[in-house]
């Protein structure tokens, strides 16, 4: 006979004992304490590899890498190179030692391209950069003037400097390229296998930069060369190896093949504790490289000399309309014009 609800007495409740006692982990009392971080070590992200990642951290004897593990809490794509964290638990560096690492720092800006141009989907690749490397090929492959535009609209974007790094100059002279982006004033080098990286390493010293580029124009030969150099000895004393792998371009593609499977941090310098340290960050290849993400109006303000129209056009305007107000105003001159022509090119990338 079952007995209605009604008429049930304190014997027909069954009692989970555990809880009872406080003996089960899902009965413990939640608690508003916080671990205390404050004893945490600033470091600086230098490598992502899935669960691992590898910090630079400066101390009283010098900078030392260490190896860490992400916190749970900040979940699996929360840390990228370049990022700076704080991090606890053992920094000796140590064989075998691991720290943890619990919180990102505000990052100044990132480089980050949308999955299939959803500028809801967006990845970040590094962060905390001055230079932005973007590096083509004069010559197979065939430099792509998309690629170019799409990441010159990011560094716009994000107040990144950027630099264009063509190689393989011995296969071609590549002018008629680089002539696209001559009004907007960016600084071009030409080089191949033998040349002379001094002028390029002058630039890339004291500022950390991030290489970009397809697969197969050279960027780790690139960083080869410049590690190899008897003024960047830094690199031996951090790293066990500094040689990243090269690739050759596939012959019926025309595209060159991954060798470079995570983004890493290089120093250059001629010693540790020189006032010229800087960083060079090698990426992968990129296949794609959308922009959805990027604002318009933020990219064109970036030029100090169209602020003060961007102030005067409609709200939403893209800048490429017919009453904006960058059409119409007084004080451009031709070069401004021509400038504000190859934006409105850069930005139609997107």
């Amino acid at each position: 006979m079952v007995r209605s609800r009604s008429n049930w007495d304190e014997d027909d409740v069954r009692i989970n004992k555990s809880r009872q006692f406080g003996t089960s982990n899902k009965a413990r009392p939640r608690t508003k304490d916080r671990p205390d971080y404050s004893a945490a070590q600033t470091a600086t992200i230098i490598e992502v590899d899935r669960g691992r990642v590898k910090c630079l951290v400066e101390g009283p004897d010098g900078k030392k890498v260490i190896t860490a593990m992400k916190a749970r809490e900040l979940g699996k794509k929360s840390v990228v190179v370049g990022d700076l964290v704080s991090i606890v638990g053992d920094i000796s560096g140590d064989e075998g030692s691991l720290a943890r690492v619990v919180t990102v720092l505000p990052r100044k800006n990132s480089l980050t391209r949308s999955i299939d141009d959803h500028a809801n989907d967006e990845r970040v690749i590094v962060a905390n950069i001055d230079q932005m490397a973007i590096v083509i090929a004069a010559a197979n492959p065939e430099p792509r003037v998309g690629l170019v535009d799409r990441a010159l609209a990011v560094a716009y974007d994000q107040g990144i400097t950027p630099i264009i790094v063509m190689t393989k100059k011995d296969l071609a002279d590549g002018d008629d390229f680089l002539q696209i982006y001559k009004d907007l004033e960016i600084l071009v080098f030409k080089i191949d296998r033998a040349s002379d990286l001094t002028a390029l390493q002058k630039v890339l010293l004291g500022k950390t930069t991030v290489l970009l580029g397809h697969s197969g124009v050279g960027k780790s030969t690139l960083v080869n060369n410049l590690l190899v150099s008897s003024k960047n000895r830094a690199s031996e004393s951090l790293f066990e190896k500094i040689d990243r792998a090269t690739g050759d371009v596939n012959e019926v593609t025309g595209r060159g093949r991954h060798t470079t499977s995570s983004a890493i941090a290089l120093p250059l310098s001629s010693s540790l504790d020189g006032t010229d340290f800087g960083w060079v960050i090698d990426t992968p290849g990129v296949r794609s490289f959308g922009i959805a993400h990027i604002q318009p109006a933020r990219v064109i303000s970036s030029f100090p000399e169209f602020r003060e129209a961007i102030s005067n056009c409609q709200k939403n305007c893209t800048h490429n309309e017919v009453d904006c107000a960058l059409n119409h105003w007084p004080s451009f001159t031709d070069q401004n014009l021509a400038r504000l022509a190859s934006l409105r090119r850069v930005l139609s990338a997107g």
